[in-house]
C-alpha cells in the first residue's frame, strides 16, 4: 500500500507532461487548440497542479478634451498594480479523458478568489469500452463544461488574468472577445485541417431566471494549420458566434478579471471604463452575430498574427442593429538561444456605432520586447499609445488619449 501511495505521489507531482495539453510555459507559445494525439500514455489518475503569477509597473498618462461637459478623469501616476494569481488543476481521469479547472486567486476586479470555470476534454471513448469508436476518435475531440468558448484565435494569445505568458504584449485587444459559458464543443482534426461546432446556454452568470429571455448560443470554426516546409508554418481560421436572444450577451465584456491597464478613462466619480479600462465594449447585448478571421504565419523567428472581426447586434432596448469592426496586426521577431528574446509591434483599430448614434473609432499602437529568463519566467516591457475619435462631449473618451510604459513579470508553471 505504501509503495502505491508513493508511486501516486511521485506521478502527481513530477509527471508534468500531459497528452493533448498546452503547456503553460514557453513551449506553449504559438499553440492554439492543443495538438490532437490518440497515442496517450495513461498510468492511472494523475493530478497536475499549476498556476501563474503576474505583476506590472504601470506609468501611463491619460487625458480627454477637458470640456466642461466631459467627465473629469482620475489622476493616475506611475506605480505597481495589484499582483494577480491563478491556480490550475489538470487531472488525467482516464485514458483520453482529462479535467481542467482554473481559479482566479486575485484579479483587478475580484480581489477575492473565484472559479473561472472547468471542463472535460475527451480524446478517447475507452471509458465506454476499450477501443470504442477508435478510428473516429483518432480525429475527434469533445469538450464539455463551463469554459472559455473557442471563438476566434485571439483568445489563445491574450492574457487570462495572471496567465500572461502567451501574450507577447501586456494589454489584450481593444474588442476583447472572451466569454465563459456552459456548453459543448466537438472538434475534427485531419492532416492540418480543423473544424469545430459548439453550443452554449448563452449565459455568463449561470442561473435559472429569465427562462424566456435566453436562447442557446452557437459557434463554429474552420481552418488549416500546418508546416508548409521545415521553417514555414501557416494557419488560417474563420470563426462565428451567434446568439439569437439573451438577457445579456457578454462576448466583449466577459472578462471579470479586468484589464491589464489600470484606471485608464475612469472618471473621478467612478464612471467610465472601470475595471475594463482601455477596452472597447460595443454593447451589442442581444441578437449578436460576430465573425473573426485570423491568419498566422511563422517563418523562422519571424511571425505575424492578424485579426479581422465584424460584430452586429443591438442592446435590448434598441430596434435596429449596429455594426462594429476590428482590425489588428502583430509582427514579432524571436531570436537568441531557443528564441528566449523577442521584439515586436502591434496595431489595433476598431470603429462602429454607439447606441446614441455616433460613428466612433479607437486605435492603439504597441511596441514591446520580452525575455524568457527560463521557460517559466517572462519579463516584458511595452510602450502603448491609444486614441479615441468622434466620441460625444459628454463621454469620458471625448478626444481621449493615453500613452506610457508598462513593465510586466510573469511566472507560469
Amino acid at each position: 500500500m505504501q509503495a502505491q501511495e508513493d508511486s501516486f505521489f511521485k506521478r502527481s507531482l513530477f509527471d508534468r507532461d500531459f497528452d493533448n495539453f498546452r503547456n503553460p510555459d514557453q513551449t506553449g507559445i504559438n499553440e492554439f487548440e492543443p495538438e490532437k494525439d490518440s497515442l496517450t500514455n495513461f498510468g492511472g489518475i494523475n493530478v497536475r497542479v499549476g498556476g501563474a503569477f503576474a505583476l506590472q509597473f504601470q506609468d501611463i498618462d491619460h487625458e480627454n478634451s477637458g470640456n466642461e461637459s466631459t467627465p473629469v478623469l482620475q489622476d493616475i501616476g506611475g506605480n505597481f498594480n495589484l499582483a494577480t494569481a491563478n491556480l490550475d488543476f489538470q487531472v488525467m481521469l482516464y485514458d483520453g479523458v482529462q479535467l481542467h479547472l482554473r481559479t482566479y486567486l486575485s484579479s483587478q476586479h475580484h480581489t477575492e478568489t473565484y472559479v473561472k470555470g472547468g471542463y472535460l476534454q475527451i480524446d478517447k471513448l475507452d471509458f465506454i469500452s476499450e477501443g470504442f469508436a477508435e478510428d473516429l476518435m483518432k480525429h475527434m475531440r469533445i469538450k464539455i463544461g463551463h469554459m472559455e468558448n473557442n471563438y476566434g484565435d485571439a483568445h489563445f494569445r491574450r492574457s487570462d488574468n495572471a496567465m500572461a505568458l502567451y501574450n507577447p504584449f501586456v494589454g489584450n485587444y481593444l474588442m476583447d472577445s472572451f466569454t465563459t459559458e456552459v456548453g459543448a464543443e466537438v472538434y475534427y482534426f485531419n492532416k492540418g485541417f480543423l473544424a469545430m461546432v459548439g453550443a452554449t446556454n448563452g449565459k455568463l452568470n449561470q442561473s435559472v431566471t429569465n427562462p424566456k429571455n435566453t436562447s442557446p448560443s452557437l459557434l463554429a470554426k474552420v481552418g488549416y494549420d500546418d508546416y508548409l516546409n521545415e521553417d514555414l508554418r501557416f494557419r488560417l481560421t474563420g470563426s462565428v458566434y451567434h446568439t439569437n436572444q439573451t438577457a445579456s450577451a457578454y462576448l466583449y465584456s466577459g472578462d471579470r478579471a479586468g484589464s491589464r491597464y489600470y484606471n485608464l478613462f475612469t472618471d473621478i466619480d467612478g464612471g467610465g471604463d472601470g475595471f475594463r479600462s482601455a477596452r472597447v465594449n460595443p454593447n451589442l447585448r442581444n441578437e449578436l452575430t460576430s465573425i473573426m478571421v485570423n491568419p498566422f504565419v511563422k517563418y523562422g523567428g519571424l511571425e505575424f498574427f492578424g485579426i479581422y472581426e465584424r460584430a452586429s447586434g443591438k442592446a435590448a432596448a434598441e430596434s435596429d442593429t449596429r455594426d462594429w469592426n476590428q482590425y489588428a496586426g502583430e509582427l514579432i521577431y524571436r531570436f537568441g538561444t531557443d528564441e528566449k528574446l523577442y521584439v515586436g509591434g502591434r496595431y489595433n483599430y476598431v470603429d462602429g456605432e454607439l447606441a446614441t448614434g455616433e460613428e466612433v473609432s479607437v486605435d492603439r499602437f504597441n511596441i514591446g520586447a520580452g525575455w524568457f529568463m527560463t521557460k517559466n519566467i517572462l519579463a516584458k516591457i511595452e510602450y502603448m499609445n491609444q486614441s479615441y475619435s468622434d466620441y460625444p462631449l459628454t463621454d469620458v473618451h471625448n478626444d481621449g488619449d493615453a500613452d506610457g510604459i508598462v513593465f510586466e513579470a510573469v511566472i507560469s508553471f
